[in-house]
């Protein structure tokens, strides 16, 4: 059988090279813009539940996108039936963009030499049984380490792409993308209580580092740990004060309330708080965000977007000064600015449009222990859950699932039911010391945006934010 990985995905449908250069440059005749994106991939899931096997899937897909841009029109066509006949539909379909053209098509984005990934499979070693086994061992551990244990959730997956992206030009681009994610839930009870933690790991590289007995035991622990936590927790208090972020995954309220506004296509389309701000404070002094495609294994991280430009560590805000915004190819020559290789696309039957990598806030120089004895009373998040943004006002609700009273400087009771509740662009300006401990999350991140979701990267030190609403039950 032949390897995804070292055959060109043309090859493997056994397409004619020609033939398939023809039918794109037919299909993008009188555009400004396109390609011909082909994706062969295969995934895996595992969950373990209450002491069961619940579910194990596996799949195997492949497909190809043609896309044809036109200002800011785009005509897009896709199909699992990577043929001839097939691409001939999709040049027919995406030709209805073009018109009255008289300028030049854009130009192919550079090549690297840079590669991320090589070509291991994650999804060929171990094999199932050891996978089964070692969710077995985690449930075990779980339940044998505390009595107030009462349910354990242990699920795997890895999902193995492989891209080519080709052009009417004859330029090609290539990436193969590994990724692996281990998450543990816990339910822990007392009498009629019950609460639950969890903690999930990963990153874009085979198994072997997260299936190492101390990778799964700090997660299996620092679930555990949440919910007996949350088991003591009591109502969260309502208010405005001041509140204390924790490093790595707070840093999701980041990438929501303020990432998503930095994406070029909002910002064209004037539907951004962060409209017409290029070149002025819009943060505090000290506050430095960056969006960074290009470190290897970060669950963002990718050689090439999905339109074939390079990844790069893009500036967005620097020492509280709007400096950047996150690009694709399209809104990029919109705007008049360069694309930033974040042209990104769930599938092949996804259009790619400009999404994050790995953002996060550098490290400030404040010790953590110095921004939280600095508190009298406020709210100490550790972990978020869900929440909820508006592009255009940047207002936001998220919700803590890991939170801490801060009394006198000191952290105290932890809470429960701990709302943040604020705007993006107003509340950066309210971030009054930045930690020393930028720290990373462990590789859990999903991003959603138009119906399509990737894997991104969040991360900052910690924060101290003053006057933000806390919405709670209690006093």
């Amino acid at each position: 059988m032949t390897n995804p990985a070292t055959l060109s995905l043309l090859d493997r449908a056994q397409l004619d090279r020609d033939a398939v250069r023809h039918e794109i440059t037919r299909g993008l005749a009188g555009a400004d813009d396109g390609e011909l994106y082909l994706e062969y991939s295969q995934s895996e899931a595992l969950t373990f539940d209450n002491g069961r096997l619940k579910q194990a899937t596996y799949d195997t897909s492949q497909g190809f996108g043609l896309r044809a841009v036109k200002d800011d029109a785009v005509g897009y066509a896709h199909s699992s039936d990577v043929s001839l006949p097939a691409l001939m539909r999709a040049a027919d379909t995406v030709s209805a963009v073009r018109g009255g053209y008289s300028g030049t098509f854009a130009a192919a984005p550079p090549h690297t030499n840079v590669r991320l990934y090589g070509d291991d499979n994650p999804l060929d070693a171990p094999g199932f049984e050891s996978k089964v086994k070692l969710l077995g061992e985690i449930d075990a551990y779980l339940r044998d380490k505390d009595p107030r244990v009462r349910q354990v959730t242990v699920s795997l997956g890895a999902t193995w792409q492989v891209v080519e992206i080709l052009r009417h030009d004859g330029e090609s681009y290539r990436d193969v993308r590994p990724l692996v994610r281990v998450n543990i839930s816990v339910v822990a009870g007392d009498g009629d209580r019950q609460e639950s933690g969890s903690k999930g790991y990963g990153g874009r590289e085979a198994y072997a580092r997260f299936i190492e007995t101390k990778a799964w035991r700090d997660a299996a622990d620092g679930a555990l740990r949440e919910a007996l936590v949350n088991l003591e927790s009591v109502p969260a208090p309502a208010g405005e004060m001041d509140v204390v972020l924790g490093a790595g995954w707070p840093g999701v309220m980041l990438h929501e309330a303020v990432g998503h506004g930095l994406e070029g296509d909002f910002n064209r389309k004037k539907t951004s708080a962060f409209a017409g701000l290029m070149g002025k404070p819009v943060a505090a002094k000290g506050v430095t965000v960056v969006d960074d495609g290009t470190m290897s294994s970060r669950r963002g991280s990718l050689s090439i977007d999905d339109e074939g430009t390079p990844t790069s560590r893009t500036v967005l805000i620097e020492d509280g000064i709007l400096v950047g915004y996150m690009q694709d190819r399209q809104n990029a020559r919109l705007m008049n600015m360069k694309p930033t290789g974040n042209g990104r696309r769930q599938s092949y039957s996804h259009v790619p449009m400009p999404r994050m990598t790995n953002t996060y806030m550098l490290a400030g120089t404040r010790d953590p222990a110095e921004i939280i004895a600095s508190v009298k009373n406020g709210i100490y998040a550790v972990n978020f859950g869900g929440g909820q943004v508006d592009i255009t006002s940047g207002k936001y609700v998220f919700q803590c699932t890991e939170a801490y009273k801060i009394e006198n400087g000191k952290v105290g009771a932890p809470v429960k039911g701990a709302m943040l509740i604020g705007n993006g662009p107003t509340d950066l300006n309210r971030i009054s010391m930045i930690g020393n401990d930028l720290s990373l999350d462990t590789g859990i991140g999903t991003c959603g945006k138009n119906g399509q979701g990737v894997p991104v990267g969040v991360g900052q030190p910690t924060l101290r934010m003053d006057r933000i609403t806390v919405g709670g039950t209690g006093r």
